[in-house]
């Protein structure tokens, strides 16, 4: 008879999860946008001590340029899928820029001679496997910001096989184990739309498990409603979030709201004959750990009564913060005055504030923004005809601050409330950081966002932890995700 193991074995990063010739490990791992060349914003997401004279800004701009710099970033990842050392590895916010360069030490250094890299976008999910290990027996799928790999395993089983048919009700260990090499083994690879798209987020899940469902009929299993399944990546939301409830509950319909919307515009009921189960619940001895960890700043950033992903507002300690550093800025009057009051900042001004925070001028939307609160206008698009027919020119506008414009205090503030709606709350805390207003240190936000499911058919014997007290990314963390990883075996009847 086939013991299945309640609870599976369970281990603490870092640590490698055992392997056998019969089941599968995964790992997935959200490794943080800003690789080699896509990505200048990295040192942003780094925390920053709260009070700093300009010679410690110094040594903690010199030291984060060196731990958020790509290279290091990389060998610490590196390492890490090393030592947790999955059959299959799923990573997401990989840039196809630089893509091969980045990860060719997955081939040349680890083995991961597979490898399939989502079609389209900037952030893109990618999936490496060991092809001594498991083999592609379709094409991969793409859909919107999923990616699907289905395999067969590759390695000999190490028993008497027969060329009998398997009788799926058989408990027999050795049936069972020869059945493993007789499946085929779905991996979606995940990357949820972030913020506030839960709408967009369930139809992006149900893409993908439906893709699966048509996949498994087209190969011809058995049983297309209960394939060896398994849901991984980044989420981005809990528990609360309709994509989790789609794959938990099995359905979800107009009645489930989301930041304020609900995210169906009818019932989605999933074609699977019973609803995912999260691989990291089936240890109830302890709470899954987070997956996101970083400094808590929705608290002290977005006003009470509005919401973080909605219409969110400033608090009133940030609009005073952020008018302190005005002034502080400001060196032009436009009066005879010289009173700080007349003050406001001029091209020059902005050009240095720019620096302070984005090392340079002309990146990031603070300039872009700036530029349009100081008056800068974008042209009109031009039109040629090319074959009697008007077509629209793709050419990208310069953007430059106007010489002569001003950024009034408002349009200072303007400045920083589209980046609060655009979320990101790190960058904000990093400005106010280096220009002498940081945030207090009130502690972490936490969050389970990256997760690993699997169908009925299959059972976790292995889970791997990786926990962080600090926020990430750190020295030791090269993302603001952590890992999550499993091994999976066949279920019996």
């Amino acid at each position: 008879m086939v013991t299945i193991p309640i609870p599976p074995n369970h281990f603490i990063s870092p640590s490698s999860l055992p392997s056998t010739s019969y089941n599968l490990s995964i790992l997935t791992y959200n490794v943080l946008l800003p690789n080699s060349q896509d990505g200048w914003w990295n040192y942003k997401m780094y925390s920053y001590p709260e009070s700093m004279t300009k010679e410690t800004l110094k040594k903690q701009n010199q030291k984060l340029d060196q731990i958020s710099n790509w290279s290091y970033r990389q060998e610490l990842l590196k390492e890490r899928i090393r030592t947790i050392n999955s059959d299959v590895v799923c990573v997401q916010e990989v840039s196809p820029l630089s893509f091969e360069d980045d990860f060719a030490f997955m081939k040349d250094e680890l083995g991961y001679d597979g490898m399939e890299i989502f079609k389209r976008g900037r952030f893109r999910p990618a999936t490496f496997w060991r092809s001594k290990k498991c083999e592609l027996v379709a094409p991969p799928t793409h859909k919107d910001r999923t990616l699907l790999t289905t395999f067969r395993l590759t390695q000999p089983p190490p028993f008497p096989t027969t060329n009998s048919t398997v009788d799926n009700n058989d408990n027999d260990s050795d049936s069972l184990l020869n059945e493993a090499f007789k499946r085929n083994w779905h991996v979606l690879n995940c990357h949820l739309q972030a913020g506030s798209e839960g709408r967009r987020r369930v139809r992006q899940i149900d893409e993908g498990v439906k893709a699966c469902f048509n996949l498994a009929k087209k190969l011809k299993e058995n049983d297309p409603t209960n394939p060896l399944l398994i849901v991984c990546g980044d989420f981005n939301g809990g528990s609360e979030c309709g994509a989790l409830r789609y794959l938990e509950n099995g359905t979800i319909g107009p009645d489930f709201i989301e930041d304020g919307e609900p995210v169906a515009g009818k019932v989605k009921i999933n074609p699977l004959c019973k609803p995912l189960n999260d691989a990291a619940a089936s240890i109830t001895s302890r709470q899954p750990p987070s997956t996101l960890v970083v400094p808590e700043l929705i608290s002290q950033m977005v006003k009470k009564g509005t919401e973080a992903y909605g219409n969110p507002e400033l608090t009133q300690d940030v609009l005073d913060r952020l008018k302190r550093i005005y002034i502080k800025l400001a060196t032009y009057s436009r009066k005879e005055s010289s009173g700080d009051k007349d003050k406001v900042m001029s091209c020059a001004d902005v050009e240095k504030w720019l620096i302070d925070i984005n090392r340079q001028v002309g990146r990031g939307t603070e300039f872009r923004n700036a530029a349009k609160e100081m008056g800068w206008i974008q042209p009109p698009t031009t039109t040629t005809k090319s074959n009697d027919e008007s077509a629209k020119q793709s050419k990208k506008v310069r953007i430059e601050l106007p010489k002569n414009g001003i950024l009034t205090v408002q349009g200072f503030i303007n400045v920083y409330n589209a980046e609060l709606n655009g979320g990101k709350f790190w960058g904000i805390a990093h400005d106010l950081a280096v220009l002498g207003e940081a945030l207090p240190n009130v502690g972490t936000f936490e969050a389970r966002f990256d997760r690993i499911y699997h169908t009925d058919s299959l059972y976790p014997t292995t889970l791997l932890d990786t926990v962080s007290t600090m926020p990430c990314p750190s020295e030791t963390e090269p993302s603001d995700h952590l890992p999550v990883a499993a091994s999976f075996s066949l279920r019996g009847n």
